[in-house]
């Protein structure tokens, strides 16, 4: 399965649940926002949230304190970007 995250084209194994692609990523569930087509999905209900080929994720991991040099990101060749606060959520437009 083809999935865009953060503007880069990933292949995954599928079916696949958006807890189980954040999983898969390394990611800590309790420091990542997703959003899928445009929509933020609550943490709540990743597990039942089924990717679907094509389907478009912006990923944002939160990071606090580090030492200098030390970003607390995963390595560069993990897809994931830092992106601009720009969330809309799935009750409707801004």
């Amino acid at each position: 399965m083809k999935l865009q995250i953060n503007g880069d084209f990933r292949e995954f194994n599928g079916p696949l649940t958006l807890s189980a692609l954040v999983e898969i990523l390394g990611l800590k569930p309790d420091r990542v926002a997703v959003e899928l087509n445009r929509s933020i999905v609550a943490r709540e209900n990743w597990p039942e949230t089924d990717l679907r080929e094509g389907d478009r994720l912006e990923m944002v991991q939160f990071v606090g304190g580090g030492s200098q040099g030390t970003s607390g990101l995963p390595p560069r060749d993990s897809g994931l970007k830092l992106l601009p606060a720009r969330w809309r959520t799935s009750t409707g437009p801004r």
